[in-house]
């Protein structure tokens, strides 16, 4: 088995695609999705969000729930909405936000190197979400949402990307959020042959969003057992020199028994606290945004607190350790419920809104995580912080998907 293999994707028919890529489904909750499908019938959301099409009042994990998505699967093929490659093939998946662009292959990737960690990991999973995404794969006997991941520095990778996304893309759509979704596919057996080739001369590649998905296409795996495309998950690897982790901060509802002169007492111990006129974006790994009291601070934490392992020196648990659970009290960001986490898409503006409102006492904003540091942790078999990394732009639902035969 190789690292990746060239597969036969059902994807939109031509013309359908502004129609059907969508969100990705952990996105959006129940009622959200039901809302951005309002209208549009062939939204992928029907596949990845079935319950939009049920009683408002049904559990998302219903067995009714996974069988409509069976349902409108099948509706989508028979009606022509979605049509299957009739042979393999890799297909170029380009994204383009805010000026940036990142250029993948949507892939099947290897269950095997998975399990052996040449695939890594960085996350925990729940097994809530891993029996609904097996619940989901068995359902509809394919995997409809890509794992995103990125390989290292690999310039004949890239160059070979590169070439194969020119001429006019099978998919070009620009999405509600602004993103734009490009698809190239490849069909050249040389082409094919050489990018399976240098895949397969990578030391690893690294899983950056979907851990659930790649969990639970290696629990069917296991289930089904013997050789067939089980044995392959679907996936769109990026260089990660053009991946995009946006900072992952943190909001606080009390101060844990203090008011702000005494808190920002505690934190000179082991910080250089400057008052500023402005918000605060950190400038290096080290150095934080405030919002406390109405006014902005930088932070800078002495240099011998930092840790030089490849977990102790990330921007969250330095905060962490020096923070949020000696100061703050909070022990278990997952369970705590005094502690609330914001992507950094809403901007420091929505930082200071939360706090703005009373609704909570103290804002942080943290230093993006790098993908060297996400690679660094992986390749030590550690597991990062929750909520350290926010990857954008997102892939679309919808436009790939992996059946299993």
């Amino acid at each position: 088995m190789t690292l990746i293999q060239p597969f036969r994707a059902l994807r939109p028919a031509p013309g359908r695609a502004a129609e059907v890529l969508a969100p990705p489904y952990d996105v959006l909750s129940s009622a959200e999705a039901r809302e951005r499908a309002k209208g549009k019938p062939w939204s992928f959301l029907h596949i990845s969000k079935p319950e939009i099409d049920l009683d408002p009042a049904i559990n998302p994990y219903d067995k009714a729930v996974y069988a409509k998505a069976a349902e409108n699967l099948k509706r989508m093929v028979a009606d022509g909405v979605l049509i299957r490659d009739t042979r393999p093939g890799y297909y170029i998946y380009r994204l383009t936000w805010r000026g940036h662009t990142q250029t993948g292959i949507a892939a099947a990737a290897s269950i095997e190197d998975y399990a052996s960690n040449r695939i890594r990991k960085h996350e925990l999973t729940t097994p809530v979400k891993e029996d609904d995404r097996v619940r989901q794969i068995e359902a509809i006997n394919a995997q409809t949402g890509p794992v995103m991941s990125g390989y290292p520095k690999a310039p004949a990778i890239d160059a070979m990307l590169a070439r194969a996304a020119t001429g006019k893309p099978e998919v070009d759509v620009v999405a509600d959020d602004g993103v734009r979704h490009q698809l190239w596919r490849i069909t050249d057996d040389t082409m094919i042959d050489n990018l399976t080739t240098a895949f397969e001369a990578l030391p690893a590649i690294y899983i950056a969003d979907g851990h659930h998905r790649s969990a639970a296409a290696a629990r069917v795996a296991a289930a089904r057992k013997g050789e067939g495309s089980h044995n392959y998950f679907l996936s769109v690897i990026f260089p990660e020199h053009e991946m995009t982790i946006l900072d992952y901060n943190r909001v606080v509802k009390d101060l844990n028994g203090r008011n702000a002169e005494q808190f920002l007492a505690e934190l000179r111990k082991s910080f250089t606290v400057t008052a500023s006129d402005q918000p605060v974006r950190p400038r290096s790994s080290h150095e934080y945004g405030m919002y406390l009291g109405g006014h902005w601070y930088r932070l800078s934490i002495r240099p011998e607190l930092v840790p030089n392992d490849p977990i102790g020196r990330l921007p969250i648990t330095v905060l962490t350790s020096n923070v949020i659970e000696p100061l703050l009290g909070i022990k278990d960001p997952r369970t705590d419920k005094r502690i609330d986490f914001i992507g950094g898409a809403r901007g420091l503006e929505g930082l200071e809104q939360r706090v703005k409102t009373d609704e909570m006492a103290v804002a942080f904003a943290l230093y993006p995580t790098q993908m060297r540091d996400l690679m660094a942790v992986a390749d030590a078999g550690g597991i990062m912080p929750p909520k350290s990394t926010w990857f954008e732009p997102k892939l679309a639902d919808g436009m790939v998907n992996h059946v299993l035969d």
